[in-house]
């Protein structure tokens, strides 16, 4: 058929067909007189190309279904390339995501921000409607409950050491000149990448589990801790950076995450760790400074998802120290 028959059919335009030639999707042969010669399978793979790509798949992404539709199959998603790319895409999507999240909430502090500033009787920053803030999953029953092996016994009255680091927020933070007040610094093994299982044997291991649902609870805890006097909140991990900022996105969180994947602060404060899965991780554990100075340990921390409430009595009860 020709190449206006072959668009209507397959619901693209003729520059859309001559586009999937040009990239090599498309072979359509010639007929005696040098026009295009466009075939039922040539139609069935431009639908292909059509209906993958108001998915957001571009032209080009589509080949692994094109080959399974070439290869006899009724469905371009029947062989396991193409699962693999749909996996890619879905991939690609989140992180996109979890960037636009990111932008629209500085966008949101900079709008506030600059309303104060260029406008004094503003005190309150735009209010959004009212929505539930994104909830981890409840930690499954039967947990190992770790023990106290003396290994953060040293650690009240050291003093942090003038290591930096970035936060997820994106500001340069320097251990040792948080602030002159009270704060906390919390540390957490593993964040990991949400769409994949958790490690094997993780549940197994006392305080391995349960990051999500620590953070989520500092979140929801986070103004008790201002009205007891605590100026900041930081959490620490070994875990890779994008994982942290994709868990800052995903939850909501109004704290900066700090990336140590050398565990420098480990060694400078001789902090406990643990093996798993050949990584070498923090043990769950929490720090109140004031200033530079560690005032309080809490450890072993457990359960994770309950931990900011206990943190939060604490200050309630130390008021006045």
């Amino acid at each position: 058929m020709r190449a206006g028959e072959a668009a209507a059919a397959a619901g693209v335009t003729i520059k859309a067909l001559r586009y999937y030639e040009d990239c090599g999707l498309l072979h359509p042969g010639r007929a005696a007189n040098g026009y295009r010669d466009y075939t039922a399978e040539d139609v069935r793979l431009a639908e292909e190309i059509r209906s993958l790509g108001a998915l957001g798949l571009t032209p080009m992404e589509t080949g692994p279904f094109l080959a399974c539709l070439r290869a006899g199959h009724e469905e371009g998603d029947h062989c396991v390339e193409s699962l693999a790319a749909y996996q890619q895409k879905i991939e690609a999507l989140d992180l996109l995501v979890a960037r636009l999240a990111h932008s629209r909430e500085e966008l949101i502090r900079r709008r506030d921000a600059a309303a104060r500033r260029g406008f004094p009787s503003i005190t309150e920053p735009f209010k959004e409607p009212d929505k539930m803030l994104p909830k981890a999953d409840p930690l499954p029953s039967g947990l190992p409950v770790p023990v106290d092996d003396g290994a953060a016994a040293h650690l009240p009255g050291r003093m942090l050491p003038a290591l930096s680091f970035t936060g997820t927020d994106g500001s340069g933070i320097r251990l040792d000149a948080v602030s002159e007040g009270r704060w906390v610094l919390f540390f957490y093994p593993l964040t990991g990448d949400p769409a994949a299982d958790v490690p094997e044997g993780w549940n197994d291991i006392p305080g391995a589990r349960g990051c999500s649902q620590e953070a989520c609870g500092f979140r929801d805890n986070l103004d008790a801790l201002r009205a007891e006097g605590v100026d900041r909140v930081l959490a620490l991990s070994s875990d890779r950076a994008d994982y942290q900022q994709a868990l800052v996105d995903r939850l909501h969180l109004p704290y900066p995450m700090l990336s140590d994947p050398r565990l420098t602060l480990a060694d400078a404060l001789k902090l406990p760790t643990f093996e798993a899965n050949g990584q070498t991780m923090y043990r769950r554990l929490t720090l109140v400074l004031r200033g530079a100075t560690i005032e309080h340990v809490f450890y072993p921390v457990f359960p994770p998802d309950t931990h900011a409430d206990e943190v939060t009595q604490w200050f309630r009860n130390h008021r006045d120290a």
